[in-house]
């Protein structure tokens, strides 16, 4: 995996977590915007969409450059619509991660020849 690649996956990763959070943080001020006199929607609202906005263009830029396939690409684009999808998008990729560096090792060290 070269530099840019990895850049781009971990700049997907940076945003994904935080994305997953304000979603669940804009369900919560939702509720309460209906049960309460507390709204705070518009400002969660705003926060979640740029935050979503810089994942959908970190994730476009990670399936470009990791040149995953069409099913595991979507796969990172439905877990930016559900609740809690970002963590395991944050999991996923942190386990792509390692495994690239593993195999950089074993390459290095001449233990597999891919």
């Amino acid at each position: 995996m070269d530099i840019k690649t990895a850049a781009a996956l971990r700049r997907l990763r940076l945003v994904s977590a935080p994305e997953a959070v304000s979603f669940l943080l804009l369900l919560v001020c939702s509720v309460l915007k209906r049960t309460t006199d507390f709204n705070a929607v518009p400002v969660m609202g705003a926060i979640h969409g740029v935050l979503f906005i810089l994942y959908v263009i970190f994730w476009a830029d990670a399936w470009n450059r990791a040149k995953w396939s069409a099913g595991t690409g979507i796969l990172y684009l439905v877990l930016s619509v559900l609740p809690t999808g970002g963590f395991f998008a944050d999991r996923k990729l942190k386990r792509e991660a390692e495994n690239a560096v593993i195999a950089s090792r074993a390459r290095k060290e001449g233990i597999v020849n891919a």
